[in-house]
């Protein structure tokens, strides 16, 4: 028995001391990919020494003699912190990341090379200025100098990833940084789901119920359009829809998950210290490392500080010690769906306005990991790329016979965005910013500025012109053969929407309507939001001054302006339902959870029960209004659309109808419908969160998904490589969590403001930002989520130029030293 003892004791051992040294090769190759940050290296590219300094949050401050090394610097930074994120973000825009992924990316792979938003990207190099060319190639150089290092000095193959997915990488060039910037349009681009999800219901649904389940954003009314049905013909109604889930490899978000931001300003009369402020929050989708990297940039017009995307030589929200920039999605119309014919005596051909012509085709293989490789015939008309019935959906809404192609300004070829953008971080004021921008294509955006006096917005993007007889107005797909369909050209950029110092001394934009123009002179009829606008308006109205204080309250705002709206309109007729029912009933769970509600302020706060009941029954009451119209198509409608739910409640124009279930012989009224649904949420929330209802947690549902796209669904690997945070706020407060609407785990915040920033120019250096992780994309690195606790917490690190303090509590300085004549190590392949 002892030697048996004995033996178990040395095999357990054994495996302990085989487990540990296994463990420890792997984090002695792992961490060999973490860069020295306190490191000079001699590289080639850069005309005089360089400093890349990194402060306590491991923000790279950039110090060069000159433009060209400051953006060669920043490509070095980029790499060294986020190589797999911009591997990554090449390959989808590229369409080969099947050959890292296999079949799980085969579907995003086809859509990329049928937009050819690469090829775009190439052509698109050429229409860039001087200046905007030159920041490019050296930005280039910059990361081919780190992949240089990384191969000189066997660290790693520059990210951990790179071991389990181990594959070429390519020199990166200027059109990869503009391949990134169209990707940048495709994940804001809500059209192409709006268009077809309104063609699909118009095909179940008469004209005014339409109008009920999509309605437009408060405002001027607008005509009712005919039925998609009369609009192309012999379309079935009856159609099979293509199972959607969210996969953060996918190059084109899930519908409802485009970009969304906040951006405001105030002027010098409603701030407290008369200057001006900004704030901006762009929201994105979570990830882990985070979509954005935190840099300043010493440049000759004025040193630059804030949120770039690695992969772009660009601060795209930030300031000068003069100018502040903020972004957020404009939802301009800029993207028509066509339904194009195909003549029957010859697929190769399609209809114009002239007659029969061909389409222009062309080949393109995409390798897979593990399977055959696919090779697809890619197709082009008039009006555009033509694009599968697999994709959006556009199989339910094409009549045999036809194919889909789509119009959009970011498929460009001469597209010189880039330059205008980075013309905008050279601007000294306002005014300068505005004409700075001119040029900008895509993606589309509200640019909100503020200078030490002025404040102002401008819509950038190009507006396509339509023609007043267009039979869809651009709202759902329409027959790409007819004339008055076809756009008509672009408009001016003095066009553009355009605002200077408003009348109260406040800008902003929550994503909602800008202009109300009709159509065709309207900017869209899709737009990100109908409710953040009212609490802002609210918030900013009832201060006479501001601060920045009060603008860092603003962006981290949880009151529900819709929980509060709704709540007393669904809800009025059963606050009260007669003598307490007895403990255990379905009847007496819902009075303890009215009674919660009736004292709720609205405010989506992590640690209450309220907000997850509230959600629960909004989400179950919309599901049970729609589905018996809808079937299948009702699970295209995952996030609650409040202005459906008052449209309904309030009978406007005889919306109310909707609570009548079809298939029962009796009329249900609005009250027993909002009543079958709140029993409907409770039976969900104490099967999933137990019957304590009183100590739920918001928060334990409402969790922030900062996942790593590749890793995250690992065992082991996942608990490593995610960074998941309980979370406040929801779909429409200020402080945005939107949820994922669906699966087991529908309140998953998986899309929120991933940077915050507010700049102060009454004091500069007293600006903020923070980001939703850390700034390393490596597992292994201290940085990788040391600012995510922060951002959880509403907290924010100082934004400064000051070098000093840079250099004061600096973790790490990186020299760059150029080479000698005659050495190049600007390319290299791994």
């Amino acid at each position: 028995m002892i030697l048996i003892f004995r033996w178990l004791l040395r095999i357990a051992t054994g495996l302990i001391v085989f487990a540990a040294v296994v463990i420890g090769l792997i984090w002695f190759f792992l961490s060999r990919s973490l860069p020295n940050y306190d490191a000079t290296a001699t590289v080639s590219g850069i005309t005089a020494p360089v400093e890349i300094v990194r402060d306590l949050a491991d923000v790279p401050h950039i110090f060069a003699a000159n433009d060209s090394d400051a953006y060669f610097a920043l490509g070095y930074a980029h790499a060294q912190d986020r190589l797999w994120q911009m591997i990554v973000a090449r390959r989808t825009v590229q369409g080969t990341l099947s050959e890292l992924f296999g079949q799980r990316s085969y579907a995003s792979d086809a859509l990329m090379r049928r937009l050819d938003l690469y090829g775009a990207a190439t052509d698109s190099v050429a229409a860039q200025d001087e200046a905007g060319l030159a920041a490019l190639y050296a930005y280039s150089a910059g990361v081919n100098a780190w992949l240089a290092e990384v191969n000189r000095g066997a660290l790693g193959r520059g990210a951990p990833e790179m071991w389990l997915f181990n594959h070429a990488i390519a020199p990166w060039q200027p059109a990869d940084s503009l391949g990134v910037m169209k990707l940048m349009a495709l994940q804001l681009q809500a059209q192409i789901p709006a268009e077809v999800l309104r063609a699909q219901a118009s095909l179940l649904l008469p004209p005014e119920r339409v109008a009920d389940l999509l309605p437009d954003a408060p405002g001027d009314g607008l005509a009712a359009l005919p039925r998609y049905a009369e609009i192309v013909q012999d379309v079935p109604t009856q159609f099979a829809l293509n199972t959607t889930t969210r996969d953060m490899l996918q190059a084109a978000p899930m519908p409802g998950f485009e970009g969304a931001s906040n951006a405001f300003a105030a002027g010098p009369s409603r701030v407290a210290s008369g200057g001006t402020l900004l704030a901006n929050d762009p929201h994105t989708g979570l990830t882990a490392p985070a979509l954005w990297y935190l840099a300043r940039l010493q440049l000759r017009a004025g040193d630059v500080i804030g949120a770039t995307i690695p992969g772009i030589p660009l601060v795209l929200s930030g300031r000068s010690n003069t100018l502040g920039w903020g972004i957020t999605a404009s939802y301009l119309d800029d993207l028509d769906v066509y339904i194009e014919e195909v003549n029957p005596a010859n697929a190769n051909e399609y209809r114009t306005p002239d007659g029969w012509k061909l389409f222009e085709t062309r080949d393109s293989i995409i390798q897979i990991k593990g399977a055959p490789a696919v090779t697809l015939r890619l197709q082009w008309t008039d009006n555009g790329p033509v694009l599968p019935p697999d994709q959006y959906d556009l199989g339910t809404i094409r009549p045999q016979g036809h194919v889909t192609s789509i119009a959009w300004t970011a498929l460009a070829r001469d597209d010189a965005s880039y330059s205008a953008a980075r013309r905008i971080m050279g601007a000294r004021s306002v005014a300068g910013a505005i004409t700075a921008a001119e040029g900008f294509i895509a993606p589309s955006v509200n640019l909100v500025l503020a200078d030490r006096a002025d404040i102002g917005m401008k819509t950038l993007g190009a507006f396509p012109i339509r023609d007043p007889e267009h039979d869809s107005q651009g709202r759902m797909p329409s027959y790409g053969y007819l004339p008055q369909n076809r756009w008509q050209g672009l408009r001016p950029y003095a066009d553009n929407p355009e605002f200077r110092g408003a009348d109260n001394g406040i800008i902003g934009n929550t994503n909602n309507k800008v202009v109300d123009a009709p159509f065709p002179d309207h900017m869209s009829f899709v737009w990100g939001d109908t409710q953040r606008i009212l609490r802002w308006e609210h918030l900013m109205q009832q201060r006479q001054v501001h601060t920045r204080q009060s603008f860092i309250e603003a962006q981290l705002d949880t009151v529900s302006p819709t929980a509060r709206a709704l709540l007393p309109l669904i809800a009025a007729n059963l606050w009260f339902t007669g003598e307490a029912a007895p403990e255990g009933t379905p009847e007496r769970l819902r009075q303890r959870a009215l009674t919660l509600l009736a004292a709720w302020n609205g405010e989506m706060n992590e640690h209450l029960p309220e907000p997850l009941i509230y959600s629960a029954w909004m989400r179950a009451l919309q599901d049970r209004i729609i589905r018996d119209e809808l079937g299948p198509l009702a699970d295209r409608f995952t996030h609650v659309d409040p202005v459906f739910i008052e449209r309904v409640f309030r009978n406007t124009d005889g919306a109310a109808i909707w609570c009548d279930i079809i298939q029962s012989a009796q009329v249900e009224d609005c009250d027993t419908i909002a009543r079958l649904a709140l029993d409907d949420a409770l039976i969900w929330v104490t099967e999933h969160y137990g019957d304590a209802i009183e100590s739920l947690r918001w928060g334990d549902a409402h969790v922030a998904t900062s996942d790593h796209p590749v890793l995250g669904d690992v065992p082991l690997l996942g608990w490593i490589v995610n960074i998941r945070q309980s979370s406040s706020g929801g779909d429409n407060t200020l402080m945005r969590g939107l949820t994922l609407g669906s699966g087991d785990e529908p309140f998953l915040n998986v899309h929120a403001a991933a940077y915050r920033g507010v700049y102060d120019f009454s004091d500069p250096d007293n600006s903020v930002y923070i980001i939703s992780t850390g700034q390393s994309g490596h597992p292994l690195s201290s940085h990788y989520d040391n600012l995510g606790e922060r951002w959880r917490r509403g907290e924010y690190i100082p934004m400064s130029l000051d070098p000093q303090i840079a250099r004061a509590g600096a973790v790490g300085v990186t020299h760059l030293l150029p080479a000698t004549a005659g050495l190049d190590q600007t390319g290299a392949s791994q």
